[in-house]
């Protein structure tokens, strides 16, 4: 993209591309300059002669997400002219967008902030309904059309889902309003287009890729990036992985060893890169044997319980993917929890979870905060690097 191009492009994205107001007869490079954004900018965007017009202004564009304690992360996005604005977990294992809307009489919906459609001039609706099941919690609702602001990036035409019913207590608790599904369109409820395959669609990004840095214990840093690949967020090669099936981000894991020794997944299994699941899950005699090996033992609430004195003597667990090795230490796997209890002070549990009979396993945030993680739509891959820990 060239120099002048660039330019204006942020004078008519200065709001979506950098976030600076500008003064009538301020330069965009001085504005840049006032408020320490000039560097980023030129590292970001740098001049390229070569580089042909785009009239979309396809960018590279992060969305910075909250830990919540490390159980799942989640960004702010806005639907609707004027924006109305939600907390969304950006979720690799789901497809489609919702938010509570006026229309929801749950419980779950009473202390989230809830989409109205008659204060947006630019909303469509449809006489489709939706309705989708997670792990945990649930949803049904209409379906909609409006213009959805994604890290920056405006897309003018997006369907999404307005809930009516969310039962149960989870969606209660979470500290997230809805869900923004970043998988394949062919799980997407309803049939709805999902917001990165819009996004693609629109010339919208510079790369059909996206990727995800999260941290660990709570910490701030976490980010989506859609359109590329920020190598300051880890270090060494990246392994590439095929999608073997473009439902979820899915591929081929030939095992789990510790030690050298199998101890799961030994004749081969299904396993996907899954950003709304807090943890590693797979079949529950699968996990039971790695829990052994590690020393773990059952805890409340389905928690599995290790010694926190054991950390330095614990063995990494590995998983083979594609001929590579992927190893999660003792740090990666454990978490010390405070049990706010003067008799039982705190205690280290396994982020490792039982799916029960179900063979495929999910590779959830336990892996990916070790992982950086790469959604690579444009060639059906998976991009893992070893994440730096900032």
């Amino acid at each position: 993209m060239k120099w002048a191009i660039v330019l204006l492009g942020l004078v008519a994205l200065s709001e979506c591309l950098t976030r600076v107001p500008l003064r009538k007869g301020k330069s965009v490079r001085k504005a840049l300059e006032e408020k320490g954004l000039l560097e980023d900018f030129l590292r970001r965007y740098p001049y390229n002669p070569s580089a042909k017009f785009n009239p979309n202004f396809a960018v590279q564009s992060d969305e910075s997400l909250t830990n919540d304690m490390d159980i799942s992360y989640y960004g702010v996005i806005s639907i609707g002219t004027p924006p109305q604005s939600f907390k969304v977990v950006f979720d690799t294992g789901s497809a489609n967008l919702w938010v509570p809307s006026i229309y929801c009489n749950s419980n779950a919906c009473s202390n989230h902030n809830k989409f109205n459609p008659n204060l947006s001039s630019t909303y469509r609706s449809t006489s489709q309904t939706v309705a989708i099941q997670y792990g945990t919690g649930s949803m049904t609702g209409l379906l909609g059309y409006d213009t959805v602001t994604v890290a920056g990036i405006v897309d003018t035409n997006q369907i999404f889902g307005l809930s009516k019913t969310e039962p149960g207590d989870f969606l209660y608790y979470a500290v997230s309003d809805g869900i923004l599904g970043l998988s394949y369109p062919s799980i997407s409820a309803s049939g709805a287009t999902p917001v990165f395959d819009n996004m693609m669609a629109e010339g919208l990004v510079s790369q059909d890729l996206f990727s995800f840095y999260l941290s660990r214990d709570g910490q701030d840093g976490s980010l989506v990036t859609f359109g590329g690949i920020d190598p300051s967020y880890y270090t060494g090669q990246i392994y590439w992985l095929p999608v073997t099936s473009q439902t979820y981000w899915e591929t081929t894991m030939e095992s789990v060893t510790i030690n050298g020794n199998v101890v799961a997944c030994a004749s081969g299994c299904r396993a996907i890169v899954d950003t709304g699941t807090s943890r590693v899950v797979g079949p529950t005699s699968d996990i039971n044997n790695i829990l052994a090996y590690i020393g773990a033992t059952e805890g409340q609430y389905g928690l599995s319980i290790v010694n926190c004195n054991s950390l330095g003597s614990m063995p990494d667990v590995t998983f083979k993917i594609n001929g590579y090795q992927f190893s999660l230490p003792p740090s990666a796997y454990v978490s010390q929890v405070q049990n706010y209890s003067k008799k039982r002070g705190s205690s280290c549990t396994t982020g490792f979870g039982q799916n029960g009979n179900d063979q495929l396993w999910i590779l959830g945030d336990v892996f990916i905060r070790e992982w950086f993680s790469i959604f690579d739509r444009g060639n059906n891959r998976i991009g893992l690097a070893k994440a730096v820990n900032l």
